[in-house]
């Protein structure tokens, strides 16, 4: 019998897919029942899931536990299955087993969203049928699981997926045909003791690969050359992420023309010809709530990069911009260093408004760097109403926060519509 831990949208795939299979599945949330989604527990037990919840332990007839990526290696269940010397694999290597397409996997710390969807377009464009799943989100920030992709996907189709490290840790024989490794920053670092635990999840997405598959990396990072030398057998595309050829994107940025290198190598790998790379890269417009342009107001432009959760993809956000910069920042910091966010704002920004739980972090962080033009909001919307009334014509009123959502929004997804609306509120008023 296959336990699953966690009834959020993995959970539910993983259950949901394995009983239509004729499996034995139970899950167990730490929740009371009162507070879960009357639907889902009806459409689960309907197809004769057991659901138990509150803290349940495992049940004794469990030979395979499968926890979703947000569980806590502390977690009781996880902590009895180790002692019970029961295997735990994450939804991703159960993915890979009951696949019958091939898996063109991204990690990284940033640029995954982007590649990932970058290579979902090149494939349509090639008229492959694409499945874009794993962590990346629709604009209203609903997932498609890669098990729950792999169980529709004929042999025929592609199976485009973001990988987070979270559903590397738990992986065997997770085998993607062509994997990209694109980069590692400081991240999570409120769920992982250091740098290196974090970065030796990552290098996962190599281990199983075999001669026969692509490994795409990034020569010009460090850490994913030290750790990826020796990890699995796959043929090596290094790429030099300093120096991306010149191609004819919309969407903005030096780092997006990486991004699109790395999507063109992928795609090379799975057989796809030049010609629809070049256009599947030209008609993408872009990733919801990153770069997303949603609005001018008096001459200036408003950008909504809510999907920016992490300080070093600030940089590359403010870099993709030009002229004069009014950055809205802050949230929920997951640990690690915030000087290198605060040189970026420090050199590209005009003003720095400040919003959510790091505020005050980041206002020491601004202030080391000599730079004393900020303002502490707190909420999103006192930001947008000082950007609106602070920037000027020709400038940029940026949403880079360079943190997670979870102080004040359920997700970055909610984060970056709250901008929108309040970007279009203002306009209306005009």
């Amino acid at each position: 019998m296959t336990t699953v831990i966690g009834l959020a949208a993995t959970g539910v795939a993983v259950a949901r897919v394995l009983a239509r299979r004729g499996e034995r599945v139970t899950v167990l949330d730490s929740k009371e029942r009162a507070a879960l989604d009357p639907a889902i527990l009806s459409e689960l037990e309907g197809l004769g899931v057991s659901v138990l919840t509150g803290e349940s332990l495992l049940p004794e007839e469990t030979t395979l536990v499968i926890p979703s990526p947000g569980v806590p290696e502390s977690a009781a269940p996880l902590a009895e299955a180790r002692a019970r010397n029961l295997p735990v694999w994450s939804e991703i290597e159960l993915g890979y087993r009951i696949a019958r397409a091939p898996i063109a996997a991204i990690t990284g710390t940033n640029g995954k969203t982007t590649t990932t969807a970058m290579l979902g377009a090149i494939c349509r464009a090639a008229g492959r049928e694409a499945f874009v799943c794993g962590n990346i989100a629709e604009d209203d920030g609903i997932r498609t699981p890669l098990i729950e992709a792999a169980d529709r996907a004929p042999e025929t189709a592609i199976l485009v997926a973001e990988i987070s490290s979270f559903q590397l840790a738990q992986t065997e024989r997770f085998r993607p045909k062509a994997a990209a490794w694109l980069n590692l920053t400081p991240d999570h670092l409120d769920r992982y003791p250091d740098l290196e635990t974090y970065a030796s999840d990552k290098a996962k997405i190599l281990q199983s690969q075999t001669e026969d598959d692509v490994a795409v990396l990034n020569s010009a990072d460090p850490i994913v050359v030290r750790l990826a030398e020796g990890v699995g057998q796959g043929r090596r595309v290094w790429l030099d992420g300093d120096s991306p050829p010149q191609r004819n994107l919309k969407t903005p940025g030096k780092h997006n023309l990486a991004n699109a290198e790395a999507a063109a190598q992928l795609a090379r790998a799975l057989g796809i010809d030049d010609t629809s790379i070049e256009r599947g890269l030209t008609d993408f417009a872009g990733v919801a709530h990153r770069m997303e342009h949603v609005g001018t107001l008096t001459g200036v432009s408003f950008i909504n990069n809510s999907m920016c959760t992490n300080p070093a993809a600030v940089s590359a956000s403010l870099e993709a911009c030009t002229g004069g910069i009014v950055a809205i920042c802050g949230g929920k910091h997951k640990g690690g260093d915030l000087s290198e966010m605060a040189r970026a704002l420090a050199n590209r920004a005009r003003l720095v408004l400040l919003i959510g739980e790091a505020a005050d972090a980041l206002a020491e962080a601004l202030m080391k760097q000599g730079f004393t033009q900020f303002q502490v909001e707190r909420t999103l919307e006192y930001a947008v109403s000082e950007a609106i009334a602070c920037a000027r014509p020709g400038e940029t009123v940026i949403l880079v926060p360079g943190c997670a959502s979870f102080d004040q929004f359920a997700s970055f997804e909610a984060r970056g519509q709250r901008f929108r609306e309040l970007v279009r509120e203002a306009g209306s008023k005009l």
